[in-house]
């Protein structure tokens, strides 16, 4: 639906300013965009991300050049737009569309969103993470359409020589005076014959009607059709399956192959070669490749951390916790506090890594799902010495990511085989690859200590002490980038500044102090920001901790936090989520309920939840699935700002919940003698059909401001506290490790190092349910 709207210039609201692009059809790109905003609901003294956080550092790295960024008004009547961002299934093609629609007054349908090429011309402009492309597009995008829709009611007005003022558009068309003209057939009159800028005024919040309103997929039937495109779905001439034979530890390197000139005998194999990260295969099936992986006979040096495993790097972490500076003063105050630990964790997306490379003598090609594609493509040209503009760099959808797409190592792999062999190459992970071997969330501990007097908190203290976490993805660079212009960056090291840009302490806790430390180095494990860097641990201890100042103040969960909040926004969030949730019903022993509140990327977020932790439910068998306690309810309810897309919203919500449910409860990696256990999506207990909730609520807030908030990060922290908050009530133990069930027997048998991945199944349907 698109709202008919009269034009009119000089309606009193503020001014944006875009620019006509010289071109022969109508080209348009946004110039001026107002700069971020912090709230202005503190209570107390603020912290540094209360003020200035990393939607603000990210959203302020895209302004240089949002201009470069442009809607196009083809004379067919579509309009097209190369988006400058990833689409890992999160939605943000269809919001991006609505948010061209609505401006411009055209059919949804009318616009169509492409991946754009890594330009290495729009710098930070071109990296997707941190839950912020919608706020950091949102102005950009309707300054760009605004000022296509003027363009296109001018070329009409002078067409029939009429005031523009007397013109209204609908659905992609012109009207007024009885005559109308759709946006294709004004395209070419109203482009600008040299380029120039334009003066545009944004719609009224209340007149948008797409924006807003509930809307399906955009790309939904070709997802369902399988018509969706994905890397391994391309037919590169030529571009054979590859795969890569690796280590049995971690970044080990090949010292020795016995057999080399055997396996490139075997059938289908093309090549076979030593590369930086084990010997690659290339064969005319991936079954082949397979079969000649598992047939190579490698030794290797010794890996990056060789004989480590959960117990050691618990204890280096531990060792590196920094001190808390409160001491405990029994006689006058109570002592809070907590020790926890967040063993590793998955980032294994849906779909494998996969990457396609086209090497030449002269040139490079490459075809990938990317989310920092601008620092893929200088690292090429950094790896094959060619000039930038012989590299081309094919951003492709992906089958999810939540962080995991920000390094392109298959990328990588796939130009380094290709130039090797001198032929193009599809080259794919296998599942194993992907466990033992692709980015996990780091390790860490988290000590709080709190110091209560009377009904006040005074002192509320966070150590945090995580595995280093890998920013060399470009965020690293774009901190270093900024930090002459924000002083608060420049002693900060690059996990330091992202945690001081993103954690908070939600409650009125008089003086607070939250630090970061880290050990290990970014070459010792892959590490990533898996769904959202530091807050789901962070928030799961703050929120655990919350209920025990709670209890020990004999003071419910929920009226302590409506009574601490430091922010109005989080307040109303959990007001109503107390009312929709049912907060406080009567529940048998051994369930209970839990809840937690969260602030990030310019929203609020609530969950509450319910969980059976009877033996009945704990005890329960489940054929190659490991069961536990389970939660039986979820609400969520979400203050994003101003909500794109309702639908988008609450599916960020869910799928954010299943991720904290299974953080918690069941998902994690075990570390042994330097390799993961885990090799396969069968062995990670991520959260199964069988421990999903019966009953899931995403409540959307109305609107609190002006531009749209993240929230693709947002639900996943909150529903991980919550549910540890829930488990503590219905067991009366707080829990301290997490997942809960970590450090029981493993749920199987895992799978052999050597050969680094097992053979294909030929008894698949014997697997089925």
């Amino acid at each position: 639906m698109t709202a008919t709207r009269r034009f009119n210039p000089d309606v009193s609201r503020r001014k944006f300013l875009g620019w006509a692009v010289a071109s022969s059809t109508l080209v348009v790109a946004a110039s001026l965009v107002p700069a971020s905003e912090a709230d202005a609901s503190i209570l107390s003294p603020p912290e540094p991300s209360d003020l200035f956080d990393l939607t603000d550092l990210l959203t302020d790295a895209t302004l240089p050049t949002s201009l470069l960024v442009t809607v196009t008004v083809h004379p067919d009547g579509t309009v097209a737009y190369a988006l400058p961002r990833a689409e890992v299934g999160q939605g943000l093609t269809t919001a991006v569309a609505m948010i061209i629609a609505d401006e411009m007054d055209a059919p949804i349908d009318s616009v169509q969103v492409t991946l754009s090429d890594a330009r290495s011309d729009l710098l930070w402009n071109q990296l997707t993470g941190g839950s912020n492309s919608v706020h950091s597009l949102y102005t950009p995008l309707r300054t760009a359409a605004a000022v296509a829709r003027k363009r296109l009611v001018a070329a009409a007005a002078a067409q029939w020589n009429v005031s523009p003022d007397s013109l209204s558009t609908r659905d992609g068309i012109v009207s007024g005076g009885g005559r109308t003209a759709t946006y294709g057939s004004l395209a070419t009159a109203a482009a600008a014959t040299q380029t120039a800028t334009e003066s545009v005024t944004l719609k009224d919040d209340a007149a948008q009607a797409v924006i807003g309103v509930a809307q399906g997929r955009v790309d939904a039937l070709e997802a369902v059709t399988g018509r969706k495109q994905f890397a391994m779905d391309l037919q590169v001439p030529n571009a054979l399956p590859t795969m890569v034979h690796r280590a049995p530890r971690l970044n080990a390197k090949v010292l020795t192959v016995a057999n080399i000139a055997a396996v490139r005998a075997m059938p289908g194999v093309t090549d076979v070669g030593i590369v930086s990260t084990g010997v690659a295969v290339r064969a005319q099936t991936f079954g082949q490749c397979i079969d000649a992986v598992r047939a190579l006979q490698v030794t290797w040096t010794g890996g990056t951390v060789n004989g480590e495993s959960d117990a050691t790097v618990l204890a280096k972490l531990k060792k590196a916790e920094l001190p808390l500076l409160v001491p405990k003063v029994p006689l006058l105050t109570k002592t809070v506090e907590g020790s926890f630990t967040f063993y590793f964790r998955s980032n294994s997306p849906l779909e494998t890594n996969c990457a396609i490379a086209d090497v030449r003598p002269d040139s490079a090609e490459v075809w990938a799902a990317m989310k920092s594609p601008v620092i893929t493509k200088q690292d090429i040209v950094g790896k094959l010495g060619l000039p930038g503009n012989k590299v081309t760099v094919h951003v492709v959808e992906g089958g999810g990511s939540f962080g995991r797409h920000l390094f392109s190592d298959a990328v990588y792999e796939a130009v380094e085989a290709s130039k090797l062999f001198g032929k193009p190459v599809k080259l794919m992970w296998h599942r194993t690859d992907d466990f033992r071997h692709g980015r996990t969330h780091p390790m860490a501990t988290s000590r709080v200590r709190a110091t209560v007097l009377g009904a006040e908190v005074l002192t509320y203290e966070q150590r945090h002490t995580s595995v280093a976490t890998d920013f060399t993805h470009g965020i690293g660079e774009l901190i270093t980038a900024a930090a002459a212009r924000f002083p608060i960056l420049g002693p900060l090291g690059f996990s330091e500044a992202v945690f001081t840009l993103t954690q908070n302490v939600s409650y009125n806790y008089g003086v607070t102090d939250q630090l970061l430390n880290e050990t290990f180095t970014v070459n010792d494990f892959h590490t990533g920001s898996m769904r959202n860097i530091y807050s789901p641990d962070v928030r799961t201890a703050q929120e655990l901790i919350t209920d025990q100042i709670a209890k020990v103040m004999g003071k419910d969960p929920l009226a302590f936090r409506l009574a601490f909040l430091k922010d109005a926004r989080l307040k109303a969030v959990l007001t109503k989520l107390g009312q929709v949730g049912n907060w406080g019903r009567a529940m048998p022993a051994g369930t209970a309920q839990g809840i937690a509140v969260h602030s990030e990327y310019k929203s609020r977020v609530g969950a509450l939840v319910e969980i059976d932790c009877r033996p009945a439910t704990v005890n329960r068998v489940v054929a190659d699935g490991v069961t536990g306690p389970r939660v039986t309810k979820v609400v969520i309810v979400v203050d994003a700002g101003r909500t794109i897309n309702p639908e988008g919203l609450e599916a960020q919500m869910q799928g954010g919940a299943m991720d904290g449910i299974a953080q918690t409860l069941t998902s994690s990696l075990h570390l042994v003698n330097g390799i993961f256990e885990e090799g396969s999506w069968d062995n990670y207990y991520y959260t199964r059909q069988w421990n999903v909730p019966p009953e899931v609520q995403v409540v959307i807030m109305p609107n609190t401001t002006s531009t749209p908030g993240g929230a693709g990060e947002l639900g996943c922290g909150v529903t991980q506290a919550a549910v540890a908050c829930a488990y503590a009530r219905a067991t009366g133990t707080m829990p301290t490790t997490f997942p809960i069930n970590h450090n029981q027997p493993l749920g199987f048998t895992p799978l052999p190092t050597v050969p680094p991945i097992p053979q294909s199944p030929t008894d698949g349907l014997a697997h089925t349910f």
